[in-house]
């Protein structure tokens, strides 16, 4: 399989995943997610590789879901089933040996958002917007990022961000702790390759000690509240209120939820 709007190029010790859909802001359809996921797969048995920079080309480092592309691809898997292979794929960052550095320049939305939240660390271009627009939606964010999020900055910003699905912009998040460093749009993918290369120059069993150290307060949360997410989306997919919704914008008239 290969997809050229997901890109994976080896120099050295440093791997690159580009992001290459910027027509569409690089949303992502099924077919990216499945390459991304099979460079994931690559990547966790590459054992030169010692930093992983995924950056994009474009205006936006992802713009989420590609909604022009939903209920096209893969029709004989449920939403439940979908979901389990994306978290399936995702969670093969938490197998790397290489830790993994985003470089987000304009928005970073939904579902890429959230995996960008599993990686190790977060750059921004000050320009960047980070937004998580689910529940407008009728949906909750299921990719494991809210797990994180939750970790990063308690309860109140995930609330905050999960429930009105508000903007961020680089500055609040890197106040946050969402990203660890702010620069110019200019300077962020070679701040960053700058970053990958200092860590991939140090001895790669110590970066892969700390990383394990880190990832053992970590991931536990992260995996039990993804397992939470495939509950529950699974149950709000089937709800009253998501048929309501969707009737009433077919309809043009305005929903009467039930909470059920």
């Amino acid at each position: 399989m290969s997809d050229p709007r997901v890109r994976l190029e080896v120099d050295g010790p440093v791997a690159v995943i580009t992001n290459d859909n910027p027509d569409k802001h690089n949303a992502f359809d099924d077919a990216m997610d499945l390459r991304l996921f099979e460079i994931l797969g690559e990547l966790r048995e590459r054992a030169d590789v010692r930093a992983v920079v995924w950056r994009a080309e474009g205006r936006s480092f992802s713009s989420g879901r590609d909604v022009g592309a939903i209920g096209g691809g893969e029709v004989d898997l449920s939403h439940h089933e979908l979901m389990r292979r994306g978290h399936r794929g995702i969670q093969q960052l938490f197998d790397l040996d290489a830790p993994v550095l985003v470089a987000h320049r304009g928005w970073s939305i939904g579902a890429s958002f959230q995996r960008a939240l599993l990686c190790d660390i977060r750059v921004a271009a000050d320009d960047a917007r980070f937004m998580l627009p689910e529940v407008a939606h009728g949906v909750i964010p299921d990719t494991g990022g809210v797990g994180r999020l939750f970790q990063i900055c308690g309860h109140g910003v995930a609330s905050d961000l999960v429930l009105t699905g508000r903007p961020m912009d680089a500055a609040e998040a890197y106040g946050h702790g969402i990203v660890s460093r702010v620069v110019p749009p200019d300077d962020l993918d070679d701040t960053v390759l700058e970053m990958a290369n200092k860590i991939a120059a140090a001895p790669a069993v110590t970066v892969k000690m700390a990383r394990r150290v880190i990832a053992h307060l970590a991931e536990p949360e992260v995996r039990s509240s993804m397992a939470e997410e495939l509950i529950a989306q699974t149950f709000v997919n089937r709800s009253d209120d998501y048929a309501e919704m969707r009737a009433a914008r077919a309809e043009d008239r305005s929903p009467v939820y039930t909470g059920s």
